[in-house]
């Protein structure tokens, strides 16, 4: 008989698990006007869910292990776990009304079963696990992208995701290979321990972290692994480009921390300097590719890559500070970047492109999602008083506070690159030129797009309280071990 700690650390999963079941069964049941009610089923289960575990599953300063030690139960997992349900909420609310492809019960499954794989690789403790995890995400993403089949961009997005995704999973799994064969075990802590022992090779250990590397900066879309990321982001359905830009971060984020300060925390001073080196190229890359071009999907992807390198000054800073300000930076970003490609949808739905000139007029057109694209853009910019600005100051300062001034400074300077295209957008929304076909955003959208807007400007007026509940969070990564 399973013991209950273990039911309860896998609980809200089960509870996914179920949901997915229900959706599929109401899908064969119901005649084909009630298929509205799939997503607004599925979302309002997955916030039940959430409820449930934020209310009931909290650890609180415990920290643990379950199931053999596959997963650990610490305050670190529950954030992302957290997080990963919000952004799987939002994207299906923003997926309801869509019209540019055909939505089923299958498209929702397939989300909440990816959401599971997140959740799992937030608290995996374990290569198996890991490797699991993984997979279970990925496999229905690749689905996702390629899900509208009468587009052949995002058929053509789905195939590219599947082979890349493939590849660097083989590398990463023949890094795996490596660690096993010389600790005996697939447990993270007996990993470390072998790996700080000296018995492993310099040169075998080199090559092991750039296998290990290949598969996290692909989830991540950390140069030089980012090629994917434009081509599918731009094909995919644009509520799934969302969900791949903010949630799958996420959680690949929480595994490399997790990875590098449980496995490798002798050669922590080697993590900081390729941490930081690939902080500085990915900003930079991402940033300068956003500057030309043409879509908007394709220059929030490249957006998407510099917010990466943002986003690895926390963690090369490798402190409490700078893995707090990591982890707020991933919060206020999935609802900024959600609402982005959220807004990108409603543009597609209308005029049928998502190039970057129908943003022409978009004030005269639809005062409220020019305003909400405004709250955004600015988010994402880093200007005061939004999400955006609090989050980067706060890894900005992480930077400084380790002696990172040079990571710093290349930051400041890719932000205000950043600056240019972004205040772009905004020249052309607030235009009085374009034309004068009028935009109606649905009900699930504004529901959607409101929420986040309101999210970015509490999480940036009134950080202080949130940024204190990441305290637990953050020790709990820094003393897995």
């Amino acid at each position: 008989m399973l013991a209950s700690p273990d039911l309860l650390a896998i609980l809200p999963e089960i509870l996914v698990v179920i949901l997915v079941g229900v959706i599929l069964l109401v899908d064969v049941l119901s005649k084909h006007s009630a298929k509205n009610l799939l997503g607004w089923m599925a979302s309002g289960g997955l916030l039940l869910i959430l409820i449930i575990k934020i209310v009931f599953l909290y650890p609180g300063d415990r920290q643990g292990y379950a199931w053999g030690e596959m997963i650990v139960v610490d305050a670190a997992a529950f954030f992302f776990q957290v997080l990963i349900l919000i952004g799987a909420i939002i994207t299906i609310v923003l997926t309801i009304d869509q019209k540019k492809f055909k939505i089923s019960a299958e498209y929702y499954a397939l989300l909440l079963i990816s959401s599971i794989g997140m959740s799992f690789m937030a608290a995996a403790s374990n290569l198996i696990m890991l490797y699991l995890a993984i997979e279970t995400t990925s496999i229905p993403l690749y689905a996702l992208a390629g899900f509208n089949k009468q587009d052949n961009k995002s058929v053509e997005s789905g195939l590219k995701y599947l082979l890349f995704g493939a590849m660097t999973s083989a590398f990463m799994l023949y890094g795996f290979s490596f660690l096993y064969g010389f600790s005996g075990s697939t447990n993270l802590s007996v990993i470390s321990k072998t790996l700080a022992g000296g018995s492993v090779p310099m040169g075998i250990g080199i090559l092991i972290l750039f296998l290990v590397v290949v598969g996290f900066g692909f989830k991540t879309s950390i140069v030089p692994f980012h090629f994917w990321a434009p081509d599918v982001y731009h094909g995919a359905p644009s509520p799934i480009s969302g969900f791949l830009s903010t949630a799958s971060k996420a959680a690949g984020f929480i595994v490399l921390m997790r990875f590098m300060l449980t496995v490798y925390p002798a050669s922590l001073h080697n993590w900081v300097v390729i941490a930081s080196v690939l902080a500085a190229v990915t900003m930079t890359v991402g940033n300068l590719l956003a500057l030309v071009q043409k879509d908007l999907k394709r220059l929030l992807a490249y957006s998407s890559i510099s917010h990466a390198g943002y986003i690895l000054i926390g963690v090369a800073a490798s402190t409490q500070l700078g893995i707090k300000s990591a982890m707020y930076y991933l919060l206020v970003y999935l609802f900024t970047n959600l609402a982005a490609f959220g807004i990108a949808a409603i543009l597609e739905d209308a005029t049928g492109s998502t190039e970057i000139s129908k943003l022409t007029g978009l004030v005269k057109r639809s005062p409220w999602i020019a305003f909400a694209f405004l709250a955004t853009i600015l988010s994402l910019t880093g200007i005061p008083p939004f999400g955006g600005f609090i989050s980067k100051f706060l890894v900005l300062a992480a930077g400084i506070q380790a002696n990172l001034v040079w990571l710093v400074i290349v930051a400041i300077v890719n932000s205000f690159i950043g600056l240019y295209y972004y205040l772009g957008l905004l020249k052309l929304a607030f235009s009085n030129e374009g034309d004068l076909l009028e935009i109606h955003p649905k009900f699930s959208w504004k529901l959607a797009i409101g929420t986040c807007i309101l999210a970015i400007v509490i999480l940036g007026i009134f950080y202080t309280p949130w940024f204190q509940h990441l305290d637990l969070a953050s020790v709990n990564l820094l003393t897995f071990n």
